[in-house]
């Protein structure tokens, strides 16, 4: 008798994508039954020491785990799309909020050397992905990266740090949307909080980035493509006012606001160096959407690589034409670049910033929506958290349930917690994923698909050591943020 070989489920005879079962909460034959649970207790020690030790590969996260999607991700994107992404996913509330806060308090003028420095270390990081992307390209980006060089647990480790990057991300860039929303209205950036009696860095209230965060989660999930032509139209509107604000800027600008250039000394410059690095944070979502590219060998370098070269070129303009057109102690940390045009006696183009200003942040939540809830879901197929959120709407293409888990999550953090509080718990965590990715890319080329109990341990010292050498110029990260 001809054995019968099971059906891949399919839009007729799969279950309703809105319907739940056990499954989809607790997967695996471990909690079948009781029995079944407490076989799985009493080995907790053999299985613990298997994911501290055992590594995946690429064919598996390309092949079975992707499966535990049920549907694809639709391939739709292009060299073009991915450099816009770029584009939409960087410029942001790094440059139009963190510069002026930094120039203020830590780097002055020589805020421009802090771009510099946290580039070069961003472009090496860039690196790395590219190489992970293109030949491997999973909708997990660093997470799926991780777990096949340096295993499970390491992958486990990186994953709280890549939910937390995230989400605090989307809700620092949301609070940041409030503040130039009523700088566009002309009013205080505080206005528009609900203020309260709670904890300082926790009394101000708001509703308003909650909602923009509702929004852009909305588009990310109707379609990939869609918001791709969206965040097209956003970023183009966001350069045309970058252009603006440059030309603008070294024309009213002064030389003469740029002495004392080192006012906090070299010190300073690598402090805001380390808050600033969060700026670069968001390149890593191109390789998320490695799933949704046609071409991941050559549209993701081009994407990667070009847009973070241009990005790296105009954030050291524009943070010296801020230098430029006002003294370092007169930059406003919440709203610099628009009140900065104001003092140069151009208070007709300060609406005209802050519209560009909240473009830019508009399409960093955009785009962030998109990555986050990508690594949400192949997070979600390893089973490290429910596989509920691994689905994939058959319709759409898109994670829903992943959207939905990170954007509520974004907006609690919005809703309560102030933008300095939340930038200096984004840079440690992106510090140390990029680090990680570092040592992935090492571990990769000397160790190829070895055990993880093969390792020698003069090469695993060499690694660590070389991929600290990679990350050198954000060391003064975590004592600034401590």
């Amino acid at each position: 008798m001809a054995s019968t070989i099971p059906q891949e489920p399919t839009l007729e005879n799969s279950p309703s994508y809105w319907t739940l079962n056990k499954h989809d909460f607790f997967p695996g034959e471990s909690f079948n039954n009781w029995g079944t649970y407490k076989t799985a207790l009493s080995q907790t020690c053999h299985r613990l020491k298997d994911r501290l030790t055992s590594r995946s590969n690429d064919e598996n996260e390309l092949g079975e785990i992707k499966q535990q999607s049920k549907h694809e991700m639709k391939r739709c994107l292009n060299w073009w799309d991915l450099t816009w992404f770029g584009f939409g996913s960087v410029i942001g509330a790094g440059i139009f909020v963190l510069t002026g806060q930094e120039a203020h308090f830590d780097a002055g003028p020589a805020i421009v050397l802090s771009y510099v420095v946290s580039g070069f270390s961003a472009m090496l990081s860039v690196f790395c992905y590219t190489e992970f992307a293109i030949e491997v390209p999973v909708a997990g980006g660093s997470f799926a990266y991780l777990r096949i060089e340096l295993g499970d647990f390491a992958a486990f480790i990186a994953a709280g740090n890549i939910l937390l990057e995230g989400i605090v991300g989307s809700a620092a860039v949301a609070r940041g949307w409030t503040s130039y929303f009523t700088t566009l209205l002309n009013r205080h950036p505080n206005s528009l909080r609900i203020h309260t009696n709670l904890a300082n860095g926790f009394n101000l209230l708001d509703p308003i980035a909650v909602i923009v965060l509702v929004i852009t989660s909305i588009i990310a999930i109707i379609s990939t493509r869609k918001t791709s032509i969206f965040n097209w139209i956003a970023s183009a509107i966001n350069t045309t006012v970058i252009i603006f604000i440059i030309v603008v800027g070294f024309s009213q600008g002064k030389a003469s606001n740029l002495k004392p250039f080192l006012p906090f000394g070299v010190k300073g410059v690598f402090q805001a160096a380390a808050i600033i690095y969060f700026a670069y944070g968001g390149f890593d979502t191109l390789a998320n959407l490695a799933e949704e590219t046609k071409n991941p060998p050559r549209d993701i370098p081009i994407g990667l690589i070009g847009s973070m070269s241009c990005i790296m070129v105009i954030y050291c303009l524009m943070s010296l034409s801020l230098s430029m057109m006002q003294k370092y102690t007169e930059i406003d940390p919440n709203a610099a670049y628009s009140l900065a045009f104001q003092t140069v006696g151009l208070k007709w183009a300060k609406p005209l910033v802050a519209l560009g200003a909240l473009k830019g942040m508009t399409t960093v939540l955009l785009v962030g929506a998109l990555g986050q809830a990508r690594y949400t879901t192949h997070i979600a197929r390893t089973h490290m958290i429910p596989p509920w959120f691994a689905l994939i709407h058959p319709k759409t293409g898109t994670p829903i349930y992943a959207t939905l888990l990170t954007t509520i999550l974004s907006a609690a953090f919005a809703f309560f917690s102030s933008l300095d509080a939340l930038s200096s718990l984004l840079s440690i965590s992106t510090l140390f994923i990029f680090m990680m990715m570092a040592i992935a890319i090492l571990v990769r080329s000397f160790y190829g698909k070895c055990s993880l109990l093969e390792y020698k341990p003069r090469w695993l010292v060499r690694s660590c050591y070389n991929s600290s050498v990679l990350v050198f110029c954000d060391h003064g990260n975590v004592n600034s943020s401590a």
